[in-house]
């Protein structure tokens, strides 16, 4: 079945229904936005710091948990040896030796 080359023509272009505009009045206002409240001055400077501080906390805190995962579970050494400077002055010498 072929189309006559004028087929184009015979349709009609509906156009979209446009709202009243009375409904668009109608429409509650967006509530406006809260302003938020300042903080006071001391409890920002005490949050600020306890910010500062807590990554150097967690970061010692997960070294302290790896050395006694690996040194004292892992190795089967005892728990005192965490802390003697010796150990870790062995431990250098085996890892920096020339040989």
């Amino acid at each position: 079945m072929t189309m006559p080359p004028n087929s184009v023509e015979e349709f009609e272009i509906q156009e979209v229904p446009q709202k009243p505009e009375a409904a668009k009045a109608s429409k509650p206002a967006a509530p406006a936005k809260k302003k938020r409240k300042r903080k006071k001055l001391w409890l920002r400077i005490v949050l600020f710091t306890l910010r500062l501080l807590l990554v150097p906390a967690l970061c010692l805190a997960a070294l302290y948990a790896g050395l006694v995962i690996g040194y004292v579970r892992i190795g089967h050494q005892p728990y005192s040896d965490i802390f003697d400077m010796a150990t870790w002055k062995h431990l250098y010498e085996l890892v920096y030796s020339k040989s």
